[in-house]
């Protein structure tokens, strides 16, 4: 087996990824600041949780020692006084690739983000396509294998369970960007693409786009969520200079769910320009057949049909 060193391996793309790496036997090596937050994953069998600052040079030079390939995942949506886009998606990955040349670790795989440009309208865009340059100077020393997701859904999501709570909760929803798109896709199909690639010679070098099978718009997306879980709301679409102003404002609150940079991000259609890479073999999961699952117990009528289920077979099972 493998060793394959995962930075951002705790959180929700990673932990997908972190048991399909495990499925496949692989020895895995999750980096993470705090171990408790990778708590879920220290039972699985070839999995190992090592606490590392990764913004220290010889620390995390020490943890990716001895691995096989590095996968990258860390990326934020909102800068704080610490980490800011530059910091975590730039000179991130442009430390990461440095060191697996000097540790002679010959495969690096990488997530970017749809829509990476130098001339993107949003700061996080631009940031992420500058972390693919540094990556790519690379590529005649590494293995370097490249992806581009939309927007990922999926259980543990911070997407669609977001929207949720804001339905049940909120009687009008005054919604950024409504006619943004996307091409939303399951977190389950980012994961098999990473592993799908990692041992395979004709995707070294490669930038790949990750899209589900429809392109959506945001209102879409929300009007699919409330028909899952049996509420309707209104919808207030803003124009782009009051998605702007409610980004500007939003980002100041102690809680950051929307920002300025994000609104901008937005002004870009996140849908790819090229469909899925064969050589991934992975077949994009529809949205509506996923979320249904997760999002059961937000609809009443799911939740009692779901109990009603669970009932059922343990009665069977008895039998």
């Amino acid at each position: 087996m493998k060793t394959i060193t995962v930075l951002g391996g705790s959180g929700f793309v990673g932990s997908s990824m972190v048991a399909r790496l495990d499925q496949a036997r692989y020895c895995v090596k999750v980096l993470t600041r705090r171990r408790e937050k990778a708590k879920h994953l220290i039972l699985l069998p070839h999995v190992n949780v090592v606490e590392c600052d990764i913004n220290d040079q010889a620390a995390l030079k020490a943890a990716l020692a001895g691995s096989d390939a590095v996968i990258n995942l860390i990326g934020i949506l909102h800068q704080t006084r610490d980490n800011g886009f530059e910091k975590m998606h730039h000179q991130l990955p442009r430390r990461l690739a440095q060191l697996c040349v000097e540790l002679g670790i010959p495969r690096l795989l990488h997530m970017s983000a749809l829509q990476a440009s130098a001339s993107a309208p949003s700061e996080y865009l631009r940031s992420k396509a500058a972390g693919e340059q540094a990556v790519m100077e690379y590529s005649k020393k590494l293995q370097v294998s490249i992806f581009r997701p939309s927007v990922i859904f999926g259980t543990h999501d911070q997407f669609v369970n977001l929207f949720a709570k804001l339905i049940r909760f909120i009687p009008v929803l005054a919604l950024a960007m409504p006619q943004a798109k996307f091409q939303p896709i399951w977190v389950e199909d980012v994961a098999a693409a990473f592993v799908n690639a990692l041992p395979s010679s004709s995707t070294f070098g490669k930038v790949y786009e990750l899209g589900g099978p429809a392109i959506m718009t945001l209102q879409h997306i929300i009007e699919l969520v409330m028909a899952t879980m049996g509420i309707h709301r209104p919808i207030m679409g803003l124009s782009r200079n009051l998605s702007l102003l409610q980004g500007t404002f939003m980002q100041y609150m102690p809680i950051k769910l929307l920002s300025r940079d994000n609104i901008k991000s937005m002004m870009v259609d996140n849908v790819c320009q090229q469909p899925l890479a064969n050589e991934l073999c992975v077949l994009p999961t529809d949205m509506g057949a996923v979320i249904s699952g997760y999002l059961v117990q937000n609809n009443p009528r799911g939740a009692y049909d779901h109990f009603r289920a669970a009932a059922g077979r343990a009665i069977n099972a008895r039998r």
